[in-house]
C-alpha cells in the first residue's frame, strides 16, 4: 500500500511541519503523519508567532529555508518590532496572526511539495530493528517502512486536560490523546516525564467594551519575517490591554479549593514564564492587579484570545471572574481555558542533531523535548528534518553552534542541559547577542545550509551576496564622507549633541549613541540620495554594524576563542572513567552525555573548568 519512505513525520504542528520541509527540500521522500488533517499547523495556544527571542528564532527558521516565517507574513493581522528602546540585540519581531488563514496557508504549501505525502491516522508505535528507526505501525495495524523516523507529537503523548474537578484524555481541545508511544520508548529504556501547559478562555469580542481597555496599534511601518518576498502589511487589526483587579483575583481564589494545580492533581511542571492567573495571584499574591493582552483570532472572526488569563479553574469560576474585569462586563465566553498535562523525554537523551541515542535514526522534536512555544517547537522540528535526511545518507550532521544562532543556543541547552519545566528561549540566554540579531539571520545561516544543498537556497545566496556588498557600500560612503560644522551643527544642536568645531568623517559622527541614520538624512540631502536605492533593513543593518562595531568585534574575539574548543573532538567510544583526575559527577555525566567536543562538555551541568583542564590534557591540549 506504500512505498517505504526516507524520513516518516509524527504529528503536523509547528515542528512536524519544518520537518518534513526541511527533510523533503533536503530530497527525502517524506510520510507526514497526523491524526487529523483538518488540524495541520493549528495554533493550539495564541495566535501570534515571534516576541522576545523567539522572534529571532523565526527569522533564522526563514534563513535556513523554512517556511514559519513565509506562512506568517502572508497571514499576519498586525506587526510590531518588540524592545525598540533597548540596543539592537534585543529588537524582537512579533506578529499576530489569523489563526485559521495560519493553518490553511501552511497545509497549501506543504501540499505544493512533491516529496511530501500525508496520512491520517494514529502512530501507536515505532518499528525498530537492530537498534534502528525503521517505520511506524498505526492504530488499524498499518506498517509504513522508512529509513528514519522524527517525533513532533507535541502535548499528545497520554494527554490529559483539567479544567477545575473535571479531566479528560485529550491531546488538545476537542482532539483525543496519542496511546502506544511513551510506553513503548519506555521499554526500550528511554526516561519519560510529565510537564503541563495551559490556555486561556476564548471570548466573544462582541460582548467587549474596547472603549475601557488600552488600544495597542501595530507598528507605524510594519516589518516582516521572511527575507523573501512576501507581502507588506497594509491594514492591521489594534489589540488591545486590560488589566485585573481584586476583585477578580477574590473571584479567582473561590475556585483554588477546586484547582487541579493546588490540590495535586496535576504532577506535571508547568511553564514559568507563562503561568496561569491562578498560580500568578498565589506566587504574587502582593500585585492588585495583571496585565492582559486582549488579541483578535484573524480578521474575519469574533473570536478572541485573552493572553495572560490562561486557567484550570472551574469553568464557573473563570466565566465569574472574567466579568469583573473593566471591559469585559457583559462577556461572553466561547469555551474556558485549561491546562493540558502530556509526556515528554528529558533532552539529554538527545545528540546535538536531535536524533535519540538509544535508537539509530530516530529523531525527537518540539515539545515531546520539553520545551515551549511554536517557535521553539519549529526550529527544533527543521534541525531534526535536515538531520534525519544526513543521517540515512551516512554524512555528518548539521549542527548550529551558540555562536551562529539562537537555534544553537536552545539545542545546546537542551542535550547538555536538559530541562525540568517548559523550556522557553529569552535574549538572556544568548550569550552572544550582539551577533545574533533578528537583522542578520540570513547572513549568519543561509550560506551553511546554501552548502548542504537544501531545494530553492539559490536564490536566497544571490540575495545574501547582495545584502553585504550593499552593507559593505554603505559603510564605504559614510568613512569617505566628510561632513563639515555648517552642515551638521544645526541639527546636533536640536538634538541636545556636540556640535563639531571641524569637518569630520560621517561615520565618527553616526558612531554617537543619540545619532540615527533617519536624523542624519534630514540632514544631509547627499545622504538621502545614496541611501535611497537600499532597502530600509540593509541601512539599519549597516547601521547597527557601525554603530556598535567596538561590542560586535569584542564578542567575536570570545567566539574564536571558544571555538578553539570547539574544534577538539572526543570520540563516543571515550573512557571517561579511566581519567583519574575527573570529579566523580563529570564521570558520570560525560559518560551518560557523550559530548561531541571539549567545547560542549564544558557547558554540561556538573563538569567544572578543572574536569575540562584535565580532559584538555588528556588529548594534548
Amino acid at each position: 500500500m506504500f512505498p517505504k519512505y526516507d524520513v516518516i513525520v509524527v504529528g503536523a504542528g509547528h515542528a512536524g511541519c519544518e520537518a518534513a520541509v526541511a527533510a523533503a527540500n533536503m530530497g527525502s521522500k517524506v510520510m507526514l503523519a497526523t491524526m487529523n488533517m483538518q488540524t495541520i499547523a493549528q495554533m493550539s495556544c495564541n495566535p501570534a508567532m515571534g516576541g522576545v527571542a523567539k522572534g529571532q528564532i523565526v527569522r533564522e527558521v526563514d534563513a535556513l529555508g523554512g517556511y514559519s516565517g513565509i506562512v506568517t507574513d502572508h497571514t499576519m493581522i498586525q506587526f510590531r518590532l518588540l524592545n525598540r528602546s533597548k540596543g539592537p540585540a534585543m529588537w524582537s519581531p512579533r506578529a499576530q496572526s489569523d489563526r485559521m488563514l495560519f493553518a490553511a496557508k501552511w497545509r497549501h504549501m506543504l501540499e505544493a511539495n512533491e516529496n511530501i505525502d500525508f496520512w491520517q491516522e494514529m502512530v501507536t508505535s515505532i518499528i525498530v530493528k537492530d537498534g534502528r528507526a525503521c517505520g511506524v505501525r498505526t492504530g488499524i495495524g498499518l506498517e509504513i517502512e522508512a529509513d528514519s523516523v522524527i517525533l513532533t507529537n507535541g502535548t499528545f503523548l497520554n494527554g490529559i486536560i483539567h479544567i477545575g474537578e473535571k479531566q479528560f484524555g485529550g491531546g488538545r481541545a476537542g482532539e483525543r490523546a496519542a496511546k502506544g508511544i511513551t510506553e513503548q520508548l519506555i521499554e526500550l529504556g528511554f526516561e519519560a516525564g510529565r510537564m503541563k501547559t495551559g490556555t486561556p478562555p476564548r471570548i466573544d469580542g462582541r460582548s467587549i467594551d474596547y472603549s475601557k481597555m488600552v488600544v495597542q496599534d501595530g507598528d507605524e511601518d510594519p516589518g516582516k519575517f521572511s527575507y523573501t518576498d512576501t507581502p507588506k502589511l497594509k491594514n492591521q487589526r489594534p489589540c488591545h490591554m486590560a488589566y485585573t483587579n481584586p476583585e477578580v483575583h477574590d473571584m479567582l481564589r473561590t475556585g483554588f479549593d477546586r484547582s487541579p494545580m493546588f490540590n495535586g492533581r496535576i504532577q506535571g511542571l508547568g511553564p514559568r514564564y507563562c503561568p496561569s492567573i491562578e498560580d500568578k495571584i498565589d506566587r504574587f499574591a502582593g500585585r492588585d492587579q495583571h496585565q492582559l493582552f486582549i488579541e483578535p483570532e484573524g480578521w474575519e472572526t469574533v473570536e478572541i484570545y485573552v493572553n495572560g488569563f490562561s486557567s484550570s479553574l472551574p469553568e464557573d469560576v473563570q466565566f465569574k471572574a472574567m466579568r469583573k474585569i473593566e471591559g469585559f462586563e457583559n462577556a461572553k465566553m466561547f469555551r474556558p481555558g485549561y491546562a493540558i498535562e502530556y509526556d515528554f523525554f528529558p533532552p539529554t537523551q538527545l545528540k546535538p542533531s536531535l536524533e535519540t541515542r538509544l535508537v539509530k535514526n530516530l529523531f525527537f522534536a518540539g515539545q515531546i523535548n520539553g520545551t515551549t512555544g511554536y517557535e521553539e517547537a519549529a526550529c527544533q522540528g527543521q534541525m531534526a528534518g535536515i538531520n534525519a535526511h544526513l543521517a540515512i545518507k551516512e554524512e555528518d550532521p548539521f549542527i548550529i553552534k551558540r555562536s551562529e544562532g539562537y537555534i544553537g543556543v536552545l539545542i545546546d541547552d537542551l542535550v547538555n542541559k536538559g530541562t525540568k519545566e517548559p523550556y522557553r528561549m529569552f535574549t538572556s540566554r544568548a550569550e552572544y547577542r550582539i551577533l545574533l540579531r533578528q537583522d542578520n539571520a540570513d547572513l549568519r545561516l543561509t550560506p551553511l545550509v546554501h552548502k548542504l544543498g537544501m531545494k530553492g537556497m539559490e536564490d536566497r545566496m544571490q540575495r545574501v551576496e547582495a545584502k553585504e556588498a550593499a552593507v559593505k557600500d554603505i559603510r564605504k560612503f559614510l568613512e569617505k564622507f566628510s561632513v563639515t560644522p555648517d552642515q551638521l551643527n544645526g541639527y546636533l544642536e536640536k538634538i541636545g549633541s556636540s556640535t563639531l568645531k571641524q569637518g569630520v568623517k560621517l561615520n565618527t559622527v553616526l558612531a554617537r549613541p543619540h545619532i540615527t541614520m533617519e536624523g542624519l538624512k534630514s540632514a544631509l540631502p547627499e545622504l538621502d540620495s545614496f541611501l535611497s536605492k537600499y532597502d530600509a533593513e540593509t541601512e539599519g543593518l549597516a547601521e547597527v554594524d557601525l554603530k556598535y562595531e567596538g561590542y560586535i568585534q569584542k564578542e567575536q574575539e570570545m567566539v574564536d576563542k571558544m571555538n578553539r574548543l570547539e574544534s577538539v573532538f572526543l570520540k563516543d567510544t571515550f573512557d571517561y572513567h579511566r581519567l583519574s583526575g575527573l570529579s566523580k559527577e563529570a564521570r558520570e555525566k560525560l559518560t551518560n552525555l557523550k559530548p561531541r567536543t571539549i567545547g560542549q562538555a564544558s557547558r554540561i551541568s556538573g563538569v567544572s573548568p578543572s574536569d575540562i583542564s584535565v580532559l584538555l590534557v588528556h588529548v594534548g591540549r
